[in-house]
């Protein structure tokens, strides 16, 4: 339960972070997208720097969630963003939230609880070898590079989805390093500068925000969102198992788990499409 209620509150500073975030993402020049020029602009931005403040609490807070629970846990949970988001986006900028979209949210939640409920997550305690990790890294490395060539040769909302999902699986990864860190630091406190996954885990968080930045300023949250949301707890239920040896029920529990993950699909879908969320409403909302 101290798991659970940590990656709850991991989900809602990433809302907040996602919101500020977008907010002055979308204000950036088309013609800084894919270059460190984006991040110059948007470190002057005070909604920017806003984001960032909650995403390192959205960070400890993961953090903590994963010292007490597993990846297939912990990251299923944090779909709830999405809600916090509208909440968030209805709450700093005005815009009223009407009944479809707290149907989405329903939608949504029973899909979570139902994913959780079928794979019925437990924590392993496999400790991944040197060889594990590389082959993660390469499996990530070379999906990561396919996602981004087809970024770049497409457009809009198209850019917008796939930026999205390779943030999410970027965010993923850096959650199993981030696993892996806190299980060492556990031991060894003193080690934190010489213990390569915190390494590991500062640079794949880099790169993730990047690509997450670039995401904002290719699409609105409709593209992005539900992307992002559903990508990133699916990785780690695959990271969890392969990396940490954690076990999901299969079976006839798979079909169970494909509907749940549908039904998340959808009510993200749905809800990402409600008024706070809507195309640019948040954005037009911001400017006037």
């Amino acid at each position: 339960m101290i798991a659970a209620g940590l990656a709850v509150l991991a989900a809602a500073s990433n809302a907040l972070a996602s919101v500020l975030q977008r907010r002055a993402a979308r204000t950036a020049p088309p013609d800084r997208a894919f270059r460190l020029g984006l991040i110059t602009y948007l470190i002057r931005r005070p909604a920017w720097l806003g984001g960032i403040g909650a995403l390192i609490g959205g960070f400890l807070f993961q953090a903590a969630a994963l010292s007490f629970g597993g990846l297939s846990l912990v990251q299923p949970i944090l779909v709830v963003e999405l809600p916090f988001t509208m909440m968030f986006i209805g709450s700093l900028l005005g815009v009223k939230v009407d009944r479809r979209a707290w149907l989405a949210v329903g939608v949504l939640t029973a899909g979570l609880a139902t994913l959780l409920l079928a794979a019925g997550p437990s924590e392993g305690h496999r400790v991944p070898s040197r060889m594990d990790w590389a082959i993660a890294t390469l499996v990530t490395v070379g999906i990561l590079a396919g996602l981004l060539t087809a970024a770049l040769v497409v457009t809009g909302a198209a850019r917008a989805v796939i930026l999205g999902l390779s943030a999410g699986l970027g965010f993923s990864f850096t959650a199993a390093l981030m696993k892996q860190s806190v299980t060492e630091l556990a031991g060894r406190p003193s080690t934190v500068l010489t213990t390569w996954p915190v390494y590991g885990m500062v640079l794949a968080g880099l790169v993730s925000l990047f690509l997450l930045q670039n995401a904002f300023q290719s699409g609105t949250l409709v593209a992005v969102q539900p992307a992002l949301t559903v990508s990133d707890p699916v990785a780690s239920i695959g990271y969890g198992v392969g990396l940490f040896g954690e076990t999901i029920r299969l079976g006839f529990w798979s079909v169970l788990e494909l509907m749940a993950i549908g039904l998340i699909v959808y009510g993200s879908a749905r809800l990402a499409q409600s008024a706070p969320l809507r195309p640019d409403k948040d954005v037009m909302a911001a400017e006037h």
